[in-house]
């Protein structure tokens, strides 16, 4: 709706007015973020700050255009569903973090799209576009002073307060429940697994380390070159004992939070192994992980972080999320510096188990049409499984407690 017209350009005139400038408009939604971005000529600069300013303190919100939106968003939201990897992680976030806001979609639920009106947007617009919400970020070659005037100019009609006190909004922090949830379909030829417990927030330092674990597991496709010659070990172990179709690490930070695991595709009777490799990598990371994997781990973080610098849009993107983060931009030898530290396993081992904080955990299996509620071990961990399944041997569940006790 925010590209679709404003109080000052009504209907398409915002749309003509950007490509009248041979400028790429587009935004985004993530869960604990929105954002909108213009890229231009470095001379049109005051002209893009004053459409942004436009388009976040003035968009129209026209009933015909919700409505017409409300189609191809219903219809995006069929086609997200065809994504089994996104579903996944969609599963993972609303077992780990059930009745907090860190559970919901990003896109919403098909009810909630049907029933949205114009009042609603309009109520949301109001609470959160505030100005001590915003961050206004450039790259490229123009002035910070020229940047700063514009913004002054034009952004005087971001308000920095509320109607009313009850008007603040909430924001209380996200709690992670270690719980699980399976969703049968034998239709699908593959099956989808996430795991993870509890990781740390943006800002939590922490996450350097987890990041050089992360790169120690590294990633692996079948389409990757190499066969059992990975310089992973858990890689080298997939492709010779077709463990999986491929595997990946993450570790998703949010503001008071985050999820560290690993999320992988595979046949439905190679789970078990899997998994258990998986687990066994991660018990590796905490005693006996090599010098040289966390030097080899350490240049491949330093070099991933220079390549997401690649490009204007990217570094102001880098700009505007380090703001909302960590309330500065953090250089790179900032960065080279923090990932110089002498690591070793034990500080693996108290980044992995710092989070755990033992609450009862929760299973909720939903097959064949049924579900189940059931306390279950102490241990802080989300699993999410979807897709056909073999059954997990108690062994092997015995060695995923043990792990994130």
């Amino acid at each position: 709706m925010a590209f679709k017209g404003t109080k000052k350009r009504p209907g398409s005139a915002f749309e003509k007015e950007v490509e009248s400038l041979g400028a790429h408009l587009n935004g985004y939604t993530s869960r604990e973020q929105t954002a909108f971005y213009i890229k231009a000529f470095s001379k049109d600069m005051p002209k893009v700050v004053e459409l942004l300013s436009d388009l976040v303190q003035n968009c129209a919100l026209e009933d015909s255009q919700i409505e017409k939106e409300r189609g191809i968003i219903l219809q995006e939201l069929k086609e997200t569903d065809s994504n089994l990897t996104d579903v996944t992680f969609d599963y993972l976030h609303a077992t780990a973090y059930q009745g907090t806001a860190l559970a919901h979609t990003v896109e919403g639920t098909t009810e909630n799209i049907k029933k949205l009106t114009r009042a609603d947007l309009a109520s949301y617009v109001d609470i959160h576009f505030k100005a001590p919400r915003m961050v206004l970020a450039a790259a490229g070659g123009i002035s910070h002073r020229e940047l700063v005037d514009a913004a002054k100019q034009h952004f005087t009609g971001a308000s920095f307060e509320y109607k009313a006190k009850g008007s603040v909004p909430d924001l209380p922090r996200c709690r992670f429940t270690g719980s699980e949830i399976r969703a049968r379909d034998d239709a699908l030829p593959l099956a989808h697994i996430a795991l993870a417990v509890e990781g740390p927030g943006w800002a939590d330092p922490d996450n350097v380390v987890l990041n050089v674990a992360n790169a120690i597991i590294g990633r692996y496709d079948r389409t990757f070159g190499g066969g059992k010659n990975q310089s992973s070990r858990l890689a080298a172990l997939a492709a010779e004992h077709k463990l999986c179709h491929s595997f990946e690490p993450f570790n998703t930070s949010y503001s008071d939070t985050g999820l560290f695991g690993f999320h992988f595709v595979s046949d439905p009777l190679s789970i078990d192994d899997m998994m258990f490799c998986a687990q066994g990598e991660w018990m590796r990371l905490c005693t006996s992980a090599t010098e040289s994997e966390v030097t080899r781990a350490k240049n491949y973080l330093r070099n991933a972080m220079v390549a997401q610098l690649d490009g204007t849009t990217r570094v102001c993107e880098n700009i505007g999320s380090h703001l909302l983060h960590y309330g500065r931009r953090i250089p790179l030898e900032e960065w080279d510096a923090r990932i110089s530290v002498p690591l070793s396993s034990s500080w693996i081992t108290t980044a992995s188990a710092a989070p755990c904080t033992g609450s009862v955990s929760k299973m909720c299996c939903l097959q064949d049409g049924d579900s189940e509620a059931v306390d279950c071990h102490r241990f802080p961990l989300a699993l999410n499984v979807l897709g056909t399944m073999g059954k997990l041997s108690p062994f092997k569940a015995a060695v995923f407690s043990v792990l994130n006790v």
